[in-house]
């Protein structure tokens, strides 16, 4: 959890290091935000404030100006900026800062320093005001409108991102707020980068009525525009209520903090008035109950610094857009040689669990594994690693859970995620076994047909390079479910001990053989001995073989050698797809 091991509203001690004598320039110094530190007051300063925050009339600027002035009597020019900037920057508003330090949180600059290469981030719209007069609003200045946005570098690649803050008007969305957000929105998917987004906001700002409304409106239009074409990245860091919720809804991935991260549509106290329950805002949309329950989460962090460094390495896997490969990584082993450790990984038993995630570690290069929804429907494993340095999905089953079954959630979690690679030119590689779909009431009626679709259209649409490779299980719709040769593999191979039917041999036999079994002067008997009929007969990889439907039958300790070379093999393969507007994905 975050904060363990430190008062409330002190840093995480990679950040204080971070930011350490940071907070203000020597005193008779210049200094800009880019050289790592904030402009701090020179002789002759007086400490910058907003003439509105002390009564002065809307719109005519800021007091605390230098005494020096320039000819004809009015302030230098250079002067008067680095007074505003001074003013709008951290170091000039002490109080806010500290509203917001004592929440156990960092400020919206903090943490944009945090996720861009040091040094890089350009702010753009420092300078942008509220036009808002309603309610009060007319007397109140709002620090850059409560959010900081602009561009900069992160792995020496343009990241484009939006930081919402908090500590000015509880970082309400104005109309000028959301335009501010619009305007990055723009040139990110113009310029074909990633854009990141750090939510920290109490929601629309009520003296702005409709136009805050709207602004909401046309963040949303951008962000289902730049779906697919750009990574989007929503980072949870505060609040997000109401519709505000939408925004990171409809992004790629969205990271949540453990102990200060909420989003919910309606809050406790309207879960109150209208059902009667008393509930914390954490217990109705915390960062444990999207990360576990609602599968909102992606990535649950356990502090603000260990949660935008995670946000750094998922960069490194995607693309800047959907017409670039994906960055290549180190190649932290390179050399896709035999595993002799994965011949006992995976029982021999047809029910013996085991974790998933072990045959995932053997293969992938040394800790290259980001598992994502990893709290989140665990019959099902999904992630991104690296074979040799190249970047891959991986989508597993999970013996582990429910034996492996998808279900309504799993089928979900694997969807999206195929998609999403999909979108991101990130090849794909499957790891099958399942003994099929979960069985009863609540997922027929749940909707098990409907979601159990949404896997079939997202590895039949997916036009990336896909392999496939049949573990122990894999049986009935779930076999064709999990991206078999017939819904769009390119290369697909199975273990020796493989099983690979319509059903499993015992339930086969109940169907098949049932009046016989029970005509039988010894029943249990003739069940054993029909159950090892069906098993010599079908449950082997060497049918689906035969019939070309697997293409070869390895060695466990090749399987990393062999998708490595596989994968590579048909990563310029082309495909047509019928001309369309756009398909229809069971949703």
């Amino acid at each position: 959890m975050a904060g363990e091991g430190r008062r409330r509203g002190e840093l995480a001690p990679s950040a204080r290091a971070r930011y350490a004598g940071a907070q203000m320039c020597p005193p008779g110094t210049a200094c800009l935000r880019g050289a790592g530190a904030t402009p701090g007051p020179g002789p002759g300063y007086a400490r910058p404030g907003l003439r509105a925050r002390r009564g002065g009339a809307r719109g005519r600027g800021w007091e605390g100006l230098p005494s020096g002035t320039a000819a004809g009597g009015e302030p230098d020019a250079l002067t008067r900026l680095r007074a505003r900037e001074h003013g709008l920057s951290d170091a000039g508003r002490p109080e806010d800062i500290a509203r917001q330090r004592a929440l156990g949180k960092m400020t919206a600059r903090e943490r944009l320093d945090l996720l861009f290469d040091p040094g890089t981030f350009v702010e753009l719209g420092m300078h942008v005001r509220h036009r808002g007069h309603d309610l009060g609003l007319a007397e109140r200045e709002i620090p850059a409108d409560a959010v900081v946005t602009g561009f900069g570098s992160v792995g020496g690649r343009v990241v484009y991102a939006f930081a919402q803050d908090f500590s000015a008007l509880g970082g309400s969305v104005g109309e000028m707020h959301a335009a501010k957000i619009a305007r990055v929105q723009d040139l990110a998917l113009e310029a074909g980068c990633p854009l990141v987004g750090i939510n920290d906001s109490g929601g629309a700002r009520i003296q702005e009525g409709i136009d805050a409304l709207d602004g909401y409106a046309q963040i949303f239009r951008r962000n289902t525009l730049a779906s697919g074409v750009i990574p989007q990245i929503s980072v949870i860091l505060g609040p997000c209520a109401g519709g505000a919720v939408y925004s990171p809804a409809l992004t790629d991935f969205v990271f949540m903090v453990a102990d200060h991260s909420y989003m919910f549509i309606t809050g406790p106290d309207v879960v109150r008035e209208v059902l009667h329950q008393d509930v914390t805002p954490l217990d109705l949309g915390g960062a444990a109950v999207h990360a576990a329950r609602s599968g909102v989460c992606h990535f649950l962090e356990r502090d603000e610094p260990d949660c935008l460094a995670a946000v750094r390495g998922l960069l490194g896997y995607l693309p800047s857009n959907n017409l670039e490969d994906p960055p290549a990584g180190p190649a932290l082993a390179p050399e896709l040689g035999p595993v002799p450790g994965l011949r006992g990984v995976v029982p021999e038993d047809p029910r013996g669990a085991y974790d998933v995630r072990a045959v995932i570690g053997a293969l992938a290069d040394a800790g290259s594994f980001l598992e994502v929804h990893a709290g989140w429907a665990g019959s099902a494993v999904v992630g991104f690693a690296r074979l040799g340095g190249a970047a891959v999905g991986i989508v597993a089953n999970q013996p582990r859970v429910g034996a492996g079954c998808l279900d309504i959630h799993s089928s979900d979690k694997i969807a999206r995620f195929v998609r999403t690679c999909d979108a991101f030119n990130v090849p794909l590689l499957t790891l099958v076994d399942t003994p099929g779909y979960l069985p009863g009431l609540e997922q027929e009626h749940g909707g098990i047909i409907r979601h159990g679709a949404k896997v079939l259209y997202a590895y039949a649409e997916a036009t990336v390079p896909k392999v496939s490779i049949v573990l122990r299980k894999a049986y009935g719709g779930a076999y064709i479910a999990m991206c078999c040769r017939g819904l769009g593999a390119d290369l697909t191979a199975a273990w020796p001990g493989a099983e690979i039917a319509v059903m499993g041999p015992e339930a086969a036999c109940n169907v098949v053989f049932q009046k016989e079994i029970r005509r039988a002067a010894d029943p249990a008997a003739a069940r054993a001995a029909r159950v090892a009929e069906y098993r010599a007969a079908f449950a082997h990889p060497y049918v689906a073989a035969a019939r070309q439907y697997v293409d070869a039958v390895i060695d466990p300790a090749e399987t990393r050698r062999w998708a490595g070379r596989g994968l590579a093999a048909v990563a310029g393969k082309r495909q047509d797809r019928p001309g369309r507007k756009h398909g229809n994905v069971p949703l």
